[in-house]
């Protein structure tokens, strides 16, 4: 594997000058879309919108509760390299029938094992992603195939896709000219993202053999490189900046 380079973009790189402009205007509008999404409340100085990340708990058995220290550093990412004004601290946990599930306009989900929505929770669900709201399923190994079939309740006129390596998605901050790095091995295949689009937005991202959210876990969780640890934080940043970009 080529080594990455040690450099971190700064507040001077113009792509984070770009994702700081983009994010003040985006937060915003992506929080109040259709009217649904409450207005997110400015910071301290009244300056910005505040980007919130949840977790999404699911019913059906799987361990929705993994990756616990993933979205903390995730969130530490975004507002050191970025510039993004992300609450800090771990993302909060909502079940798709919770009142803050509209305080979120992105949700991440993983685990090893089932998932299941009950019908209630399956029209929350659509009703946030319709609003604008954009999830992210990383599969930890083992949940693609109930993911798949919950999606298809969820969004029945829309299939997951792969994406292909010149999707946006792979291109924001950070640059992936070759599609998702592989941070743990599962198949033995290549790692792949695939997307439910609605209305032509990207509202649901699933990646799949490659473990996004252990390489973001803290380096003691599992003994991961730091090599492996940095494409994995570099390619969820990208993600939430893509979220951000619709």
């Amino acid at each position: 594997m080529p080594r990455l380079p040690s450099r971190r973009p700064t507040a001077a790189t113009p792509r984070v000058a770009r994702a700081r402009l983009r994010t003040v205007a985006t937060v915003a509008a992506l929080v109040t879309l259709a009217g649904v999404l409450p207005a997110v409340p400015a910071d301290a100085a009244g300056s910005h919108a505040t980007f919130r990340i949840g977790r999404l708990k699911y019913g059906g058995g799987g361990d929705w509760y993994g990756n616990q220290t993933s979205l903390k550093n995730l969130h530490a990412g975004l507002r050191e390299r970025a510039g993004i004004p992300v609450e800090p601290g771990d993302a909060p946990v909502v079940t798709p029938t919770d009142e803050a599930l509209f305080n979120h306009p992105m949700l991440f989900m993983s685990g090893h094992g089932n998932v299941k929505f009950t019908p209630a929770e399956v029209e929350r669900l659509r009703r946030w992603l319709n609003a604008g709201g954009f999830l992210w399923c990383d599969d930890d190994y083992g949940m693609a195939d109930s993911f798949r079939r919950e999606m298809k309740r969820v969004l029945p006129e829309s299939e997951l896709v792969e994406l292909p390596w010149s999707h946006p998605v792979f291109h924001q901050l950070y640059a992936f000219p070759r599609g998702l790095p592989k941070i743990h091995e599962h198949d033995g295949g290549p790692p792949k993202a695939f997307g439910a689009f609605h209305d032509g937005r990207l509202a649901v991202l699933f990646t799949f053999d490659t473990d996004i959210g252990d390489g973001l876990e803290d380096a003691g969780v599992h003994s991961d490189p730091p090599e492996k640890r940095e494409e994995a934080l570099r390619m969820a940043i990208n993600v939430a900046l893509f979220a951000l970009s619709q």
